[in-house]
């Protein structure tokens, strides 16, 4: 328990100031005890919401993080949550009204505390955009892990080796991923696929651009190293978790309208959840958990593709976002509780292994 806390202590201190936060403005807003209840209680299930859809952001935020020198690894967990928490929960659904109704940054907050309905209207309107560039970034996330030469763990073998078996391919994921944009965008009308092709496509080329920024990094720093000089990795990294994320948080900005129409109300709900995955982050960094846990690696980019996926369908069909998180903690769940099986039988084997050639 004294471990748990060292950890999430500073995601409780934030939740508690939060939900005094949403009761202050419940009473204000509405006068009655019920109305400060009721807003409470929407505060809650938009922060379990986007705990339930992003813990395997967490799982991903951690594989890349493990990499990184403990300076950038500092940085995306200060830097980086104020973007995560501020700039998409906040920033981020005012700059889409901002846009799409051709309004200044003033007129869309303006909009957003006084006119709730048309505010959402608008927000709900750019989804086609969103799940295009968001999905086709996502999906590239998840099949870029198993579409790797050097990967040797598998666990839905079948599947995984004869993924693997492509692997030299170039460019194969990137042509499923424009395949699975074309099919969907057939199935919109022609207004909508033209704004979901090009929306997929920029997730593409953001995706693509991330990791060729990343690279050349890469490249600098091991010249810098040739000549003996100390070099600090990680912007590469940190770029990529920073869209990443971004990636994530489109589908519980939008999602959280289906619950609440109130900008106040979303932000403090879903910046309660993004805390709690930086706490996982970092409990899982430092607790060394991927590496004890073989498969929760693979349990998450499963996730992330089958998020991917259905960000994509979204453009078409409205999927509940309730279906969307049970998909992902179902799929981590199975691939942790498949780790620790594994972990028993490798125990038990080096403990029938030893006994064998224990002298009589």
């Amino acid at each position: 328990m004294a471990t748990l806390l060292r950890f999430y202590t500073f995601s409780l201190v934030f939740t508690a100031i939060c939900f005094a936060l949403g009761a202050w403005y419940g009473w204000v807003s509405t006068g009655t005890v019920a109305g400060m209840l009721s807003l409470l209680w929407i505060v809650f299930v938009l922060s379990i919401l986007e705990v339930s859809l992003s813990f395997d952001n967490a799982v991903v935020n951690a594989t890349v993080l493990r990499d990184m020198d403990q300076v950038w690894q500092r940085r995306f967990l200060t830097w980086g949550v104020l973007i995560a928490v501020f700039g998409m929960r906040i920033v981020f659904p005012i700059a889409i009204v901002a846009i799409a109704a051709n309004l200044g940054p003033l007129e869309a907050i303006n909009l957003s505390l006084n006119d709730p309905k048309q505010y959402e209207r608008i927000v709900s309107g750019a989804h086609i955009g969103i799940a295009g560039f968001g999905g086709a970034f996502l999906a590239m996330v998840g099949l870029t892990f198993f579409f790797d030469s050097d990967k040797d763990i598998h666990w839905i073998a079948g599947i995984e080796r004869a993924i693997n078996r492509f692997s030299t391919i170039p460019a194969v994921e990137i042509g499923l991923v424009l395949t699975l944009i074309y099919a969907v965008s057939t199935l919109l009308a022609p207004s909508e696929a033209l704004t979901f092709l090009t929306a997929g496509i920029l997730g593409l080329v953001t995706f693509i651009a991330v990791h060729a920024l990343g690279a050349l990094i890469e490249q600098s720093e091991a010249r810098k190293r040739a000549t003996g000089a100390v070099v600090r990795s990680g912007m590469g990294g940190f770029l990529y978790l920073e869209v990443l994320d971004a990636s994530f948080s489109f589908d519980g900005v939008i999602g959280a309208f289906a619950l609440s129409n109130n900008m106040i109300v979303i932000a403090l709900g879903l910046s309660v959840g993004a805390m709690f995955v930086r706490s996982m982050t970092i409990h899982l960094v430092r607790e060394g958990t991927l590496s004890q846990y073989r498969y929760l690696e693979h349990g998450a980019f499963w996730a992330i593709i089958a998020l991917g996926v259905i960000m994509l369908i979204s453009a078409r069909w409205h999927i509940p976002e309730t279906f969307t998180g049970l998909i992902g903690a179902t799929l981590i769940g199975i691939s942790l509780w498949w780790s620790i099986r594994h972990n028993r039988r490798a125990v038990s084997s080096d403990g029938m292994d030893a006994a064998a050639t224990r002298p009589d």
